[in-house]
C-alpha cells in the first residue's frame, strides 16, 4: 500500500484524536523511548526564554509542556496542523494549563506561511508524512533568523542488521500512518541542502533519527 495522501492524513488522525495520548504511549511496549527522543529534539534546538517556537504538525501539543519550561512565559508557541480534531485536543491542553502564549493554524505545513524571524521550527514523527517535506524544508531555512535552527525527528530504515526487524516496525507503527514506502523521503538530506550547517543522530537501532540544521 502506498503512503497516504493528506486528506488520508486528516481522516486517520480524526479517528484517532479522541486517544491519541493514551495509544502513543504503547511504544515504550516495544522499548520506545518517547518522550526522551522529544527532550532530545528540544533540547538541540538551543532555546530560551522569550523564544518563538513553530512546531510542524504540533498534533495534540505533547511537546508543549516541555517548550513552555524552556521559553517561558514571555516566549510564544506556534502550532500548525492539518487535522482540526488534533488541535481541538492540543487548545484543551493549553486552556487546562492556562497557556497564554500559544497560537494555532489549522492549515497543511506545505501551504502554511512560516513568520520571518523565528528562533527555532521543530517537527516530532510528523513532517515525513507530507509528500511537500522539501518544500517545507527550504521555506524553514529562508524563514528562520540568522543562528536559528530546525529539528526533525523521525523514523528511519536502519542501514544495519536490525534491518530485519522493519516488518515488525511498520506493523506496530502502521496504526500512525507509517508505510514502508516513507523510507524513501530522506529528510535529513533535505536539511543538509537547505542549512549551512547540519547534524545527524541516529537511535533506536537505527529506526530512529535526529537531524538538527543551523542557519549561518
Amino acid at each position: 500500500m502506498s503512503v497516504l495522501s493528506p486528506k488520508e492524513v486528516v481522516d486517520l488522525y480524526r479517528k484517532r484524536a479522541k486517544n491519541y495520548d493514551l495509544t502513543a504511549n504503547l511504544y515504550y511496549l516495544i522499548g520506545f523511548r518517547l518522550h526522551h527522543y522529544r527532550v532530545l529534539t528540544i533540547d538541540s534546538l538551543d532555546i530560551k526564554k522569550g523564544d518563538t517556537v513553530l512546531e510542524l504538525g504540533c498534533g495534540t501539543g505533547l511537546n508543549f509542556p516541555l517548550l513552555q519550561q524552556k521559553i517561558g512565559k514571555e516566549g510564544k508557541i506556534i502550532g500548525v496542523d492539518i487535522t482540526d480534531k488534533m488541535l481541538e485536543k492540543a487548545k484543551e491542553r493549553v486552556k487546562k494549563n492556562d497557556w497564554k502564549n500559544v497560537e494555532f493554524f489549522h492549515d497543511d505545513v506545505a501551504q502554511y506561511n512560516i513568520p520571518e524571524g523565528v528562533d527555532a521550527v521543530f517537527s516530532t514523527f510528523a513532517l515525513t508524512l507530507s509528500p511537500d517535506y522539501d518544500k517545507v524544508i527550504k521555506n524553514c531555512s529562508e524563514s528562520l533568523r540568522k543562528g536559528g535552527r530546525i529539528a526533525i525527528l523521525d523514523f528511519k530504515m536502519p542501514n544495519n542488521y536490525m534491518r530485519f526487524l522493519a516488518p515488525l516496525m511498520i506493523l506496530v507503527t502502521r496504526p500512525f500512518g507509517v508505510r514502508k514506502e516513507l523510507q524513501y523521503r530522506h529528510l535529513w538530506e533535505s536539511v543538509e541542502r537547505y542549512f549551512q550547517k547540519s547534524s545527524l543522530r541516529e537511535m533506536y537501532g537505527g529506526f530512529v533519527y535526529l537531524s538538527v540544521g543551523i542557519k549561518d
